[in-house]
């Protein structure tokens, strides 16, 4: 358990006490979080209010009950406690139970916020998927940042999680592509609903006779061309997929996936024909019209290779399936989770999020995209003007239910004004800091650190602050109190399919350290153990801006053009 867990257990064991049963009060369990306000403790808890109703006393009354229980249970590690309010419990700890949390933060090592998944599942991660019909385009950078990200934070979070990109490589759009190019081939003008972007040009050239091809066979060969870029666009970006899984894959075999589909969709008698086209009741299950799957002449819709391939997630023994949509693909969730109902499956193991536009935005103005007019900005070129770490931190700190208005002239700026450079410069002065320390100071303080005994005794004693006499500098408390918010901000983040938490953390730890280093000296400090103990600090914070940054897929480096300490110092 966290500090924070055993904190939290402690709550709930004197709540129970209190309450005479073993029930949580109203079905829901006392918060323990972080006062908004400074001066109302390291912790507040809501546990007296819930309790009132159950025991029957005043809210204040209940909170002293509680306060004194604590005081026993935790001993040396609450130091004292204040009513306030209408009943919160604010509870001020000592500095041994912050030198045993700083303990427990180094000695988890990498593990440090791993974990914690209630249910591990198999999931398989679906993003990015755009047509090979053209370059990925920047607005596709959010798409492949924030699956990658989600991915990350999941296996981090204790998920078996696979990668996927859904091959679009069957229908009428491949085929246009290859007019396309032998269009271009032949110096001819691309025909109508084509694709116009240089890039055509370049296949023409590319594909050995082109102006006399078969647009089907063109379209092959332009196809296996365009991943062929996309895959090394998406490496360079860090996102390595596990499969790319072909829509015509679908198709073959005998028999196919979605004659499979279709089967097992027939034998829980949710189809039927209408004018001679086959349709999937998907009404039956939420959805605001029946759904074709199979068009009059036989030809299979799209539905139905999006049903296939649904089914063949389940085939190959996913638990849950999330997909990441564009903003254009709202009409498709209810169908969706209609079509996996169908299928006998629960839909609420397909969860489909939705993408909000990104919009380049370069001194105040937004630029336009359009992959068939060829008038884009490609993520290769947005990659090579500010950076994969900027594209990739920018792309991910709102939510993806929100617009990203993504401010190059700000992403380009080596100042404390972009926050992807603030949160890695504060990793690289900590390593500038560490790396001047006096010979074996690093490696002593840490040792210290390790010698600890487990907080779980709920003593306070030993730890990174046994040997310390100085107090801890408010700044010191800060700092860990914000490393101690590291697994719930994972937790959260895995639960809620919100990344963006995590470049938010990454941003207030950053901050909270840049702070706690302004008002501490950490080497040559005075005090007995002071200078250990705020060097254990530092090697905390620094490892824990390396993992937030590595589960945003963005580098923590250990140096950068504005790490002038040494020179300051």
């Amino acid at each position: 358990m966290t500090p924070l867990q055993q904190l939290r257990a402690a709550v709930e064991a004197v709540s129970a006490a209190l309450r005479g049963d073993g029930a949580a009060p109203g079905g829901t369990a006392p918060t323990v979080e972080r006062p908004r306000r400074e001066g109302f403790g390291d912790y507040s808890t809501n546990a007296a209010m819930l309790l009132a109703p159950r025991v029957g006393k005043p809210p204040r009354e209940i909170a002293e009950l509680l306060g004194e229980a604590l005081l026993q249970q935790l001993g040396g590690a609450l130091e004292r406690y204040e009513v306030a309010g209408p009943g919160f419990l604010n509870l001020f700890l000592s500095d041994g139970w912050y030198g045993e949390a700083l303990t427990h933060v180094l000695g988890s090592g990498e593990r440090f916020g791993a974990g914690g998944a209630a249910t591990p599942e198999r999931v398989l991660v679906e993003f990015v998927s755009a047509n090979p019909t053209g370059p990925v385009v920047a607005a596709s950078g959010r798409h492949a940042a924030f699956g990658d990200a989600l991915a990350r934070i999941l296996e981090f979070h204790g998920h078996a999680v696979q990668r996927e990109y859904y091959v679009n490589d069957a229908g009428s759009q491949i085929r246009k592509l290859g007019e396309s190019v032998r269009a271009r081939a032949r110096g001819e003008e691309v025909p109508e609903g084509g694709y116009e972007g240089d890039y055509v040009i370049d296949l023409a050239r590319e594909i050995l006779g082109a102006a006399d091809g078969d647009p089907d066979v063109l379209s092959e060969a332009a196809v296996a061309l365009m991943y062929g870029r996309i895959k090394a666009t998406m490496e360079r970006y860090g996102v390595h997929f596990d499969r790319f899984f072909s829509e015509k894959s679908l198709y073959e075999g005998e028999p196919s996936g979605v004659r499979r589909a279709i089967a097992e969709l027939e034998q829980h008698g949710h189809l039927y024909r209408h004018e001679g086209a086959l349709w999937l009741r998907t009404t039956e299950f939420g959805d605001d019209k029946d759904r074709v799957l199979e068009r009059s002449t036989g030809e299979p819709t799209y539905f139905s290779s999006d049903v296939a391939y649904l089914e063949s997630k389940r085939e190959r023994g996913f638990e849950r399936q999330i997909n990441v949509f564009g903003a254009d693909h709202h009409g498709y969730v209810a169908r969706l989770k209609a079509a996996m109902q169908a299928l006998g499956a629960d839909p609420t193991t397909l969860e489909i999020l939705i993408m909000q536009f990104v919009h380049l935005v370069e001194r105040g103005e937004r630029s336009a995209m359009s992959k068939r007019r060829g008038i884009f900005n490609t993520l290769d070129e947005l990659i090579d003007d500010i950076g994969v770490d900027a594209t990739r931190f920018f792309m991910l700190q709102r939510s993806h239910d929100s617009t990203v208005d993504l401010d190059l002239d700000l992403a380009r700026e080596q100042s404390n004004e972009n926050p992807v450079f603030y949160v890695q410069y504060a990793h690289a002065r900590i390593t500038s800091m560490l790396a001047r320390a006096d010979d074996g100071v690093v490696e002593r303080a840490l040792a210290a650190v390790g010698g600890g005994s487990s907080a779980a005794d709920g003593t306070g004693a030993g730890g990174a602050g046994a040997a310390r006499t100085e107090p801890l500098d408010p700044a010191e408390r800060v700092l860990l109190k914000k490393l101690l918010a590291f697994p719930d901000e994972v937790a959260e983040a895995a639960d809620r399919r919100a990344p963006h938490r995590i470049a938010a953390y990454a941003l207030e730890l950053a901050q909270d350290f840049t702070a706690f280093y302004r008002d501490c000296r950490v080497l040559g400090a005075d005090g007995e153990g002071v200078e250990t103990s705020r060097i254990a600090l530092s090697v905390a914070a620094q490892r824990t801006i390396a993992r937030a940054l590595g589960l945003l897929g963005v580098s923590a480096p250990e140096s950068m053009a504005r790490d002038h300490d040494a020179a300051a110092e």
